[in-house]
């Protein structure tokens, strides 16, 4: 579960996540966007508080990035923690602890593989899934 404090400061908009971002946090998150009035420039989106991301938390992360810039805001994500940062390097493939992957996040082609390879992850999931026996 995540909550979402949304602050604004002038032109800019600080947007503190925390607890867990897991498959439910596309709501909480598309809704702190979608409440940013017109002629805000930026969007601060602060992590340091979300010490857990899944592969959908990921997806919804990424889904609120595009959102928010479709609304002409620039998007700084900061206040990466360790495991999030390792779900990213693991969803793109980077092999070793401690990646850069919250400074990757910044690059919109980063962006674009990992959020490629989230979604070919979940899709070989549930294709699986479907073949398991059921207990």
């Amino acid at each position: 579960m995540i909550t979402v404090d949304v602050q604004h400061r002038g032109g800019t908009v600080l947007l503190s996540a925390t607890g867990e971002l897991d498959q439910h946090a596309g709501e909480p998150l598309h809704a702190a966007v979608d409440g940013i009035p017109v002629g805000v420039r930026d969007l601060l989106m602060d992590l340091h508080r979300v010490p857990v991301m899944d592969r959908d938390g990921l997806l919804h992360l990424l889904d609120t990035h595009r959102r928010a810039e479709r609304r002409g805001l620039r998007v700084l994500v900061i206040g990466w923690q360790p495991q999030p940062q390792q779900c990213m390097a693991d969803i793109a493939g980077i092999p070793g602890a401690r990646t850069a992957t919250g400074e990757r996040y910044a690059v919109t082609g980063f962006r674009r593989l990992i959020e490629q390879r989230a979604h070919n992850a979940r899709n070989s999931a549930d294709f699986t899934a479907g073949w398991l026996p059921r207990a």
